[in-house]
């Protein structure tokens, strides 16, 4: 029996797998996944790129998906709970909200752009 660390979806598992004759595995091989464990940190080199005008208030993504519109510019005002940003995971669009009223100082993310939950996607002053 081999032990492995997965990592899907950032959720991390501890797996068992049994092997069967000469170093081949059975594909009918039981896998049992344990309680997922604390999640690992993410990679640094996905971290947003910096804005020579970013802001104090960050606006942070809810959950992992794709960013789908940009709602905000920069140099516009909005108001606590306004959509900056709207990002797309598994068919559904989700607004990214102004945590506070200000004004927009930076947008850290492109149309298109794969993001994690918690990146920081825009700026607010």
């Amino acid at each position: 029996m081999k032990n492995y660390t997965i990592t899907v979806n950032g959720n991390v598992y501890d797996v068992t797998v049994e092997e069967k004759g000469a170093g081949t595995v059975s594909a009918a091989a039981p896998v049992m996944a344990a309680a997922p464990a604390a999640p690992k940190a993410a990679p640094a080199a996905a971290a947003p790129k910096a804005s020579a005008g970013a802001g104090a208030i960050e606006v942070k993504a809810g959950a992992a998906g794709k960013v789908f519109k940009i709602e905000a510019n920069v140099g516009q005002s909005v108001k606590k709970g306004d959509a900056v940003v709207i990002i797309e995971a598994m068919k559904m669009e989700i607004p990214v909200v102004a945590p506070e009223d200000g004004t927009v100082a930076s947008i850290d993310a492109a149309v298109g752009d794969p993001v994690e939950a918690g990146a920081v996607l825009a700026t607010l002053n």
